[in-house]
Order: structure tokens, then C-alpha cells, then sequence
């Protein structure tokens, strides 16, 4: 979505609402596709003596197969995000602020780069997720297997000796 912010920035105290939602279900992240119901973005733009804020806040679903145990989760965020909109960067401070040229914002772009740069990098079902068994694969959260973690790779077996 386009926003037309000409009438934010030349008229002081002005306000621009805005909701939609942005379909990422295309997106791909970390092998799989996390989005697959639209996000809904909310997004309110404000000019205070002369500088413009903008507050976005995107809730959406996240489905994504657990780290540890492969589990289908679905994850509810709810992001917000707010920024300083400038018509044009210039000097040190560029990271600091968001360029609209020509009174104009891409907001898909910025809250999609928002939504990426805050979700975890690592999905779990739930914080004490067992994982699975490293020999037969068993779902340690659904049931015990009988495997014996004790043994030791036949590779580190001349180590044993040193003890």
C-alpha cells in the first residue's frame, strides 16, 4: 500500500489513518511459508511541530514447524513499530529515519522488513520442548523411547581409555 503523506507533512497536527491487510503467504522464511493468513496492519501517521511519527502495529499468525521437535505451531504477534518520516535523508543519522520521497511510502516494504528483522530465529512449540530422539526419532514430548543415550560413537571410544 501506497501512502499519500503530502497533507501530513505540509499541515501541522494533521492525522492519517490507515488499516489493510498485506498478504505475505508467498513469502518464504527459514524453508517454509509462516504467513498463511493476511496480516492485519494498522497504521497512524502524525505531525507534531513539523515532524512526522509514524506508529504501524501488524498482528498476524505465524505456522511454522517446531526447531526442536518438527510439530506444526501456529504463533500469535502482534508487532507495533514506530518511526520518524523524513522526504529526504541526509548527514549522519540516516538509520534513524525513514524516507518518504515525494510525500510518498511503500508501507508493505517497511512493515514487511519490520515483521522480519522482529520475528524469533528459532520457532519451538513451547519453551520445554524435548525434541525428538537422536537414534529412532520418537516425539519426546508425546511419548518415552527406550533408546540408550549412554552409548558412545565407536569414533570417540579410544578417549574412553584416557579417563
Amino acid at each position: 500500500m501506497l501512502l499519500d503523506l503530502r497533507k501530513v507533512f505540509l499541515t501541522e497536527d494533521e492525522v492519517l489513518n490507515s488499516s489493510y491487510e498485506l498478504d505475505l503467504s508467498d513469502m518464504e522464511f527459514n524453508g517454509c511459508n509462516p504467513l498463511k493468513t493476511p496480516i492485519k496492519v494498522s497504521a497512524k501517521a502524525v505531525n507534531r511541530a513539523g515532524v512526522v511519527n509514524l506508529a504501524v502495529s501488524a498482528v498476524f499468525d505465524y505456522t511454522a514447524p517446531c526447531d526442536r521437535c518438527g510439530e506444526e505451531t501456529i504463533t500469535a504477534f502482534d508487532y507495533s513499530f514506530n518511526h520518524t518520516l523524513v522526504l529526504s535523508l541526509e548527514g549522519e543519522n540516516e538509520g534513524d529515519y525513514i524516507e518518504a520521497p515525494d510525500y510518498n511510502l511503500d508501507l508493505d516494504e517497511l512493515v514487511t522488513s519490520d515483521i522480519l528483522l522482529e520475528l524469533p530465529s528459532k520457532h519451538l512449540c513451547s519453551e520445554n520442548c524435548k525434541g525428538v530422539c537422536p537414534k529412532c526419532g520418537t516425539n519426546l514430548n508425546k511419548a518415552v523411547c527406550e533408546c540408550d543415550l549412554q552409548e558412545i560413537d565407536p569414533r570417540l571410544e579410544a578417549l574412553r581409555s584416557l579417563l
